[in-house]
């Protein structure tokens, strides 16, 4: 993703309301640092941030960047004896003391708007993750980062470790959730993690990210639109916009989501089954809860080999043409009996094709 693609999708979340835009990782790249350079410049009402481990050279990239206006710098901690031990070689103390030394350097740079991103917090001890976040306070971070990094905990397991973390810190201080999908539970631990006192996500478009990606920003606006009252939070996202940004962003890295991918998938909106098309044509409420306008979508009835003779009916009444058994049993036999697989057509185009057969129709069937 270019510097430009970058701030074009930026530019479009800001548009639907959110609040915090990560702009990356200045000192990994060029393209990182120019992007965080074009989110300084180009954005008005959405703060961004930027990615740093707790090095005092990245900070000083990243001010040279963004420079501290809006700009929100995430201090990397490591958080876990197992990262500690493993990957990083490192003491406890090491790591408290870079934390402190890197956000004391920052604050000295004229940065006020610090975030502790605790990394593998979900397998981190509770004397170690309480070590770092008061050195983080001490130091002036204003965002505390729960991180379950490698998707390994239940909901009821991170609500837990978020309702701890809200414990140790001042309620002027933000707690942030931030999950991984690997048993495909990182929108279910987030809810968890609001209502255990969480008052920021973080999220991405369509749930990209690391391995199988991280909670997906779509489908944690819909809960709180649909479920917030019942859940005690809600959203001031523009919930229609969001399929735009998804569209800029599967144009940016080439993203083709599954097929069932909620809210986002090709088929996220549709419908072959004959017994849902049925309550459907009458009432799309009877098959369908989320409102496809409301995200930006349009629903869609597929005509395909699991379709019913009610559709046929619906299509015959639509054009005006009588729904006689006869006509019907061959329509069925042609257009539902007679496919193979997962082969459909969309309803419209099912209707089209009817319309322009109109006298052979009435007529008799003959081949398409």
């Amino acid at each position: 993703m270019s510097a430009e693609q970058k701030l074009d999708i930026a530019l479009r979340l800001e548009a639907v309301g959110v609040d915090v835009i990560e702009a990356g990782f200045p000192s990994s790249s060029p393209t990182d640092y120019r992007a965080t350079q074009l989110l300084a410049q180009h954005l008005t009402s959405a703060r961004f941030t930027s990615f740093v481990r707790a090095v005092r050279e990245d900070v000083r990239v990243a001010v040279a960047a963004g420079g501290t206006r809006n700009h929100q710098l995430q201090v990397l901690a490591t958080a876990s004896d197992l990262h500690l031990r493993n990957k990083r070689g490192i003491s406890r103390r090491a790591a408290v003391d870079e934390v402190r030394g890197t956000m004391r350097f920052a604050t000295g740079l004229g940065v006020t708007d610090l975030s502790l991103g605790l990394e593998d917090a979900s397998r981190g001890e509770p004397d170690l993750l309480r070590m770092l976040i008061d050195a983080a306070l001490e130091e002036g971070a204003t965002t505390v980062v729960v991180a379950d990094t490698t998707g390994c905990l239940l909901p009821a397991e991170y609500a837990d470790l978020v309702r701890q973390v809200c414990e140790w810190v001042p309620p002027e201080v933000v707690v942030s959730t931030h999950c991984h999908d690997d048993f495909g539970l990182a929108t279910a631990n987030t809810v968890a993690g609001v209502q255990a006192g969480a008052s920021e996500v973080q999220v991405t478009v369509a749930g990209i990210g690391e391995r199988a990606g991280n909670t997906a920003m779509e489908e944690f606006v819909a809960v709180a639109a649909y479920k917030g009252d019942q859940l005690g939070f809600s959203t001031s996202i523009k919930t229609e916009g969001l399929f735009d940004v998804f569209q800029a962003v599967s144009a940016a890295i080439s993203l083709e989501p599954q097929r069932t991918k909620a809210i986002f998938g090709v088929n996220a909106f549709a419908t072959q089954a004959g017994i849902h098309q049925a309550g459907m044509l009458r009432d799309p409420e009877t098959y369908e809860y989320l409102e496809p306008a409301r995200f930006g979508r349009q629903r869609q009835i597929f005509v395909g080999r699991h379709s019913g003779r009610v559709v046929l009916r619906h299509l015959l009444q639509q054009l005006d043409i009588p729904p006689e058994d006869v006509l019907l049993d061959r329509l069925y036999d042609e257009y539902i009996a007679s496919r193979a697989g997962g082969e459909c057509d969309e309803l419209g185009v099912v209707r089209d094709e009817l319309a322009t057969r109109f006298a052979d129709l009435r007529a008799g069937v003959t081949g398409r």
